[in-house]
């Protein structure tokens, strides 16, 4: 190959590159398409296996194509002359595609797998797209309009029908007619027309664990509604669980906190546009990311903070909260991203290696995150300027994960660390919070570490510092060096003598578990205590935590709704059910 000319080469490796693409985006199709038959079928383990298959589809690609093209090269994979002309190829071969932007995403994947560049180099990645954007005109809308109908009834039979999912007849009449008196509440809550004018609905389904969404947004005199209908298909067939029309509502459903949707679309770019104006407080890089296309998102949040970074004048510095054991974090006040570093060493009585603290994050990305786990994205070679860090946080730095981090001139690398979405650590918030808030979030906080339990999560450490409080008020965990499979633990009563001697009079285990010392960990007082063990009281026995290992060990798969009970549709035969229950 070295007696080939770099045009003749750049032209082989871009056209080897485009290919590795094109598999890439088969094999992520052909996982998606299969949520679909998931859903009729309610198979929630294959649909589990499958948002697992689907997140080790890119590295595995990228790995490929990156061993082979460093053989193709040999000699000349560092040159930077051969890599700008491969990339100017790539570039014209991609400028007709629909997906595009990830296309770019993906060769710069490949680049930084052979050049494990520290910063950015423009010269042979795609640090700012090559495009307009979007380069051409999509051939047809992500959605379908639908016009001035009969009835919000009738509208809803016709959208649902397009789908050809098995629900038809009284079950869609009746489903339908549940769903229409909740939108028309909504329209005169908001003094909105009687009629719906005009419906725009994205043409494919959204599909993730045992839901199924259908987005879109109405349009009724000046107002527009954002919708989402809630589907689930459980022993009473499909049903329409709830009907989101807020946009804080479906913000939620779009939420870092949440795994990704498994949605078949041809380009993104329009679907991504469609969705941000609904829900117009969400970045585009989350709403990439919440598609399963996590990489890309990572790609539009550094090209975002790029383009802060240039109108703001702020300084890093340290994160709120208390001092990690593990983790050192820093932030831009005006910038609503943590950045987290590995320590160099680990405070006592933390026993955890660097590679296990990796290890977690990477199954907490495999994993079901149930609304509650920060969605982490990883960058390596990280290069900062360094007038934008505060001296005392690049003090600390050095002082801490002087592995990680170092100076060279100007610059701050970063050799690894880790970006998330900023909330409020939930110790900092009780003590700022009004009276309502702060009772709303300790209830909140106890439901997290249920909803964590069904999914099969214990987070090992309970204490407030570990949680968050996101802009929706709504309670996440972010720290994962300490937490397990809750089947993997070892639900054991706290011995009788524990009282006087201070610990248990016999050996504890890694992973042993002791529900009534949970109490004295989460680090609540007075009311809030109180008001904690009104609500969850239950943490704290062994019985409720076998129930949880119980039920996960018969192989039961509890999804979490991305709203609350309160939301879902309100039904004769449960409003029965209940009377009929015995006080």
């Amino acid at each position: 190959m070295t007696q080939v000319t770099t045009s003749r080469l750049a032209n082989v490796i871009a056209r080897a590159i485009r290919r590795a693409f094109d598999l890439y985006q088969h094999e992520f199709g052909e996982i998606t398409r299969r949520a679909r038959q998931r859903f009729v079928d309610r198979d929630w383990h294959g649909m589990q296996a499958d948002s697992a298959e689907r997140l080790d589809v890119y590295e595995a690609e990228v790995a490929h194509i990156g061993q082979r093209v460093i053989e193709l090269l040999e000699d000349r994979v560092h040159d930077r002359m051969v890599w700008g002309s491969i990339k100017a190829v790539f570039s014209s071969l991609i400028a007709d595609r629909d997906d595009w932007e990830i296309a770019e995403t993906f060769y710069n994947s490949v680049t930084r797998r052979i050049f494990t560049t520290v910063g950015v180099d423009n010269e042979i990645e795609f640090v700012h797209t090559d495009f307009d954007s979007p380069p051409h005109l999509a051939s047809q809308p992500v959605y379908r309009t639908y016009g001035r109908g009969e009835s919000v009834q009738k509208l809803l039979q016709a959208i649902l029908t397009e789908y050809e999912l098995p629900l038809r007849g009284p079950q869609l009449d009746h489903e339908t007619r549940l769903a229409a008196r909740c939108i028309e509440d909504r329209l005169r809550a908001i003094g909105a027309l009687r009629v719906v004018e005009r419906t725009e609905i994205v043409k494919s389904i959204f599909y993730r664990g045992e839901y199924a969404y259908v987005i879109g947004r109405m349009s009724s005199g000046s107002h527009m509604l954002p919708l989402a209908l809630c589907l689930k298909h459980d022993e009473r067939g499909i049903t329409i669980d709830a009907v989101l029309t807020d946009e804080n509502d479906l913000s939620l459903l779009f939420s870092f906190a949440r795994s990704y949707f498994h949605v078949e679309v041809e380009r993104p770019y329009d679907l991504v546009a469609f969705i941000n104006s609904i829900i117009p407080r969400k970045r585009a890089a989350e709403i990439y990311i919440s598609i399963g296309y996590n990489k890309h998102g990572k790609t539009e949040l550094y090209r975002n903070a790029l383009r802060h970074l240039a109108a703001s004048d702020d300084q890093y510095e340290l994160a709120q909260g208390l001092r990690g054991m593990v983790m050192i974090c820093f932030t831009m006040p005006s910038y609503a991203v943590v950045f987290k570093i590995i320590k160099d060493r680990f405070d006592y009585p933390k026993t955890c290696t660097r590679h296990s603290v990796i290890d977690k994050y990477h199954f907490v990305f495999k994993h079901d995150r149930a609304g509650r786990l920060v969605d982490a994205q990883e960058y390596k070679y990280l290069e900062l300027d360094r007038h934008r860090f505060k001296q005392e946080l690049l003090d600390e730095l050095l002082a801490v994960a002087a592995e990680t981090v170092f100076v060279r001139g100007d610059r701050v690398v970063i050799r690894h660390c880790y970006a998330e979405r900023r909330v409020v650590p939930l110790n900092v918030f009780l003590q700022e919070a009004d009276d309502a808030a702060a009772r709303a979030a300790v209830i909140d906080y106890g439901q997290a570490i249920k909803d964590l339990a069904w999914t099969n999560i214990f987070p090992g450490d309970l204490m407030l510092k570990n949680f968050g409080v996101t802009r929706h008020g709504r309670v996440v965990f972010y720290d994962y060096d300490e937490i397990s499979e809750v089947t993997e633990c070892n639900i054991r009563r706290l011995p009788e003598d524990y009282g006087m001697l201070g610990e248990p009079s016999h050996g504890v285990g890694l992973h042993d578990m002791f529900p009534e010392e949970f109490l004295y960990f989460i680090g609540l007082s007075g009311p809030l205590r109180d008001v904690f063990l009104e609500h969850h009281g239950d943490l704290f026995t062994v019985e409720f935590w076998q129930e949880v290992q119980r039920r996960l060990r018969a192989r039961q798969i509890i999804h979490i709704a991305p709203y609350g009970a309160d939301q879902r549709l309100p039904r004769e035969e449960e409003s029965a059910a209940r009377l009929a229950r015995p006080a």
